[in-house]
């Protein structure tokens, strides 16, 4: 936990020294501060559901409903000419 928390520490610290750095204004690094982890756990959330769904995915035998790639078809062209102009 102690690391956990000395990690914690130390990315407030650059946040707002970053922020502070960038802009000159206390106010706004410390808004920065505080918004971008807002933003990052709003984000993680989302992408633990993404990458869950995804795993769940890759771990289905092959041949089953909903097989990743499951309704793509395999272009009969080599890509060269698939994506000549």
């Amino acid at each position: 936990m102690a690391k956990t928390l000395s990690f914690g520490a130390m990315h407030v610290g650059i946040a707002f020294g970053l922020g502070y750095a960038f802009t000159g204004s206390v106010a706004t690094a410390g808004v920065l501060t505080v918004v971008e982890p807002l933003c990052n756990m709003v984000a993680h959330h989302f992408f633990e559901g993404w990458w869950e769904r995804r795993e769940h995915a890759r771990a289905q035998p092959v041949g089953e409903e909903g097989e990743v790639g499951a309704g793509l078809v395999a272009a009969s062209s080599p890509p060269s000419q698939i994506m000549a102009c």
